[in-house]
């Protein structure tokens, strides 16, 4: 059974870094052709793709958010991360981490999902 948990701080400072890590459990993050997305809800919005990690390894991304994100692995932990550099509070919301089999950057049709993690970007 496919199981992802999202981990990291609940609390960043503006400026910062954030940094969540996905953790995978029930199938390896290498097995043809998943791909590993991170996605967010800002208080009261929609959802939002961020971006994603194929099977491959290959990296994709929202182009509203590139230039202040990315997205690595750790195959040895099956674990994937998100980074997300000079947060500003708009950046609150709760990030989830879903699997999809094939790119896909519609946040409502990922296949399987974390439970979510609240981030608040606040000094």
């Amino acid at each position: 059974q496919m199981q992802l948990q999202e981990s990291g701080p609940g609390l960043v400072k503006p400026s910062q870094t954030l940094s969540l890590t996905c953790t995978v459990s029930g199938g390896s993050i290498t097995t043809n052709y998943y791909y590993w997305n991170w996605i967010r809800q800002p208080p009261g919005k929609g959802l939002e793709w961020m971006g994603s990690i194929a099977y491959s390894g290959s990296t994709y991304y929202s182009p509203s958010l590139k230039s202040r994100t990315s997205i690595s692995r750790d195959t040895s932990k099956n674990q994937f991360t998100l980074q997300l550099s000079s947060v500003t509070p708009e950046d609150t919301a709760v990030y989830y981490c879903a699997r999809n089999w094939g790119h896909i950057t519609t946040a409502q049709a990922m296949g399987d999902w974390g439970q979510g993690t609240q981030v608040t970007v606040s000094s």
